[in-house]
């Protein structure tokens, strides 16, 4: 019997349709690199949180990175679009962090449209399909997948809005 790789070993934490999904894609027999030892997870999710910013940034949205949420939740960055429209990325640094989040759809409440963001290495088919895909690195993203519009109700939308411009403007004072 052969010793599972520690990509084997994570995916036991993944549901049962899930670890389907990832060995039918050839997941198991032909894993995705982990980042170098140098670029532990932490700065994995920096880096691709910079990308992600860059990425809303060069379409016009005003990106903030860990907002808290009026739920208790903090988004990993909450993109405030040109028309008012709210966007909700959660980075996921690998298999380890995505498989640990069970959180993701509490998000779903404080945004219009809500993306998950990962490196190119990211087992796509692993992403549920009611959410959108962005594939990001250190310098930008793009768009895999595209996220179901689910319109904000007013009174959320203003209390978003209101709670976005006094945490930018919070940071802004105390830089």
């Amino acid at each position: 019997m052969t010793q599972p790789s520690r990509i084997d070993c994570r995916l036991i934490s993944l549901s049962r349709d899930a670890r389907a999904a990832w060995r039918h894609s050839g997941g198991v027999t032909d894993p995705a690199p982990d980042p170098p030892e140098s670029l532990a997870r932490p700065e994995n999710t920096a880096r691709l949180a910079r990308g992600v910013q860059r990425f809303w940034a060069e379409l016009g949205y005003a990106p903030l990175l860990e907002m808290p949420l009026a739920n208790g939740r903090r988004a990993d960055v909450v993109a405030l679009g040109p028309k008012g429209e709210i966007v909700i990325t959660e980075i996921k640094s690998g298999l380890a962090d995505y498989a640990a989040d069970g959180k993701w759809p509490d998000y779903l409440d404080f945004c219009d449209r809500f993306f998950f963001a990962v490196d190119a290495d990211f087992p796509h088919v692993l992403i549920p399909d009611e959410v959108g895909l962005i594939v990001a690195d250190g310098f930008g993203g793009e768009i895999v997948r595209a996220a179901p519009e689910t319109p904000l109700a007013p009174a959320r939308r203003k209390a978003m809005t209101l709670a976005f411009a006094r945490l930018a403007a919070a940071r802004l004072f105390s830089a």
